[in-house]
């Protein structure tokens, strides 16, 4: 008896900690620091264009593109596809992918693209790329804005993120950042 009385008393304690009081104290972190709770918003003339935390879908070819959502960049309703790397269905989108992707990089090599530009991310939000990625897409834009793909290569230097303290994470670049950047570089 002793002991379940002792079991009972541990799981509500944890329970207390862990559901209330942690969700308490990361609700008030968020209260200090509002912008970084409510998703980091982006603003262009005074309006917001979106949040550097949340992917956003670019399409036309004078803009640098992310990574594909399976929930259509919808921060609601965030989430995978939940299909299988194997799943007939899904090698079926990933092949479309991987079509319109070459239909717009012409002179790519199927085997250059990097994954991420095919296939979503757990949450389907993804706001970044990794440099390569960025990089294999500089001759469309610079043919979509005829400007010159030093320039372009120039701007994904800058807004690539570097790991934390040189060791961890990977490099990444903000693909709503480059492209207000490559907006900006282009007005000029």
């Amino acid at each position: 008896m002793k002991t379940l009385r002792n079991i009972i008393g541990i799981h509500l304690s944890l329970l207390i900690v862990c559901c209330i009081i942690y969700t308490l104290v990361i609700w008030g972190i968020g209260q200090i620091f509002p912008s970084a709770a409510n998703g980091y918003p982006v603003e262009k003339n005074g309006k917001i264009v979106g949040y550097k935390n949340i992917g956003q879908k670019f399409t036309l070819d004078k803009y640098f593109w992310g990574r594909p959502s399976s929930v259509d960049y919808n921060a609601a309703s965030s989430g995978a596809s939940n299909y299988g790397p194997s799943n007939p269905e899904y090698l079926k989108i990933v092949g479309a992918r991987i079509d319109s992707f070459l239909v717009h990089n012409p002179g790519i090599k199927r085997s250059d693209i990097p994954a991420e530009m095919v296939t979503s991310s757990g949450s389907g939000l993804d706001p970044d790329i990794s440099p390569k990625a960025a990089l294999i897409q500089v001759p469309r834009v610079a043919r979509a804005r005829e400007i010159s793909e030093d320039l372009l290569r120039d701007l994904i230097e800058n807004n690539t993120e570097r790991p934390f303290l040189g060791l961890f994470g990977p490099e990444k670049v903000n693909v709503l950042m480059l492209n207000l950047d490559l907006d900006r570089a282009a007005e000029k």
